[in-house]
């Protein structure tokens, strides 16, 4: 069983994938949070296995609040951002602050429960059209040398 806390500041989000999440076997809503804080006070009560967060909430974010809880130490839960804010920046936070995973709220429910399946072995996830983008972003970048292997540097032409 994959016990799922569910952070969004929209009431009607949270409904939604709680009914979306409490229909499969194998997942289980242990707790809904509106905020960033009652996240953390939810993670340390109820030990979720994943944590979906959004990232733009009152009293605090889902940036912070991700930070928090990847920095617990012990069993912490793995966080899945789910978000309608498709910003590389937002991407590169999410991830500097521990997040596994990263989805827009745009996404097939299938996926988003793959999602959740994906994070909890253990791996990192990032949207389709998000991961193509960073991966352009990456190859525009200058190539450093590749230390102790000379015939990997890139040469000047």
């Amino acid at each position: 069983m994959i016990r799922v806390l569910i952070c969004d500041d929209q009431a009607l989000v949270r409904g939604g994938l709680r009914m979306m999440v409490d229909a499969h076997d194998h997942l289980q809503v242990v707790g809904e949070a509106a905020n960033g804080r009652e996240a953390l006070q939810l993670a340390a009560e109820r030990r979720p296995d994943v944590v979906l967060m959004d990232i733009r909430m009152p009293v605090l974010d889902g940036i912070e609040a991700t930070e928090q809880l990847a920095g617990q130490g012990g069993a912490d839960p793995r966080v899945l951002i789910l978000t309608t804010f498709d910003e590389d920046e937002y991407v590169y936070a999410a991830l500097r602050a521990g997040a596994s995973g990263f989805m827009l709220k745009s996404a097939p429910p299938a996926d988003l429960l793959r999602a959740i399946e994906i994070i909890h072995e253990g791996h990192a996830l990032l949207a389709p059209g998000l991961t193509r983008r960073l991966i352009e972003d990456y190859l525009r970048r200058p190539i450093p040398p590749v230390r102790g292997f000379p015939e990997l540097t890139p040469r000047e032409t």
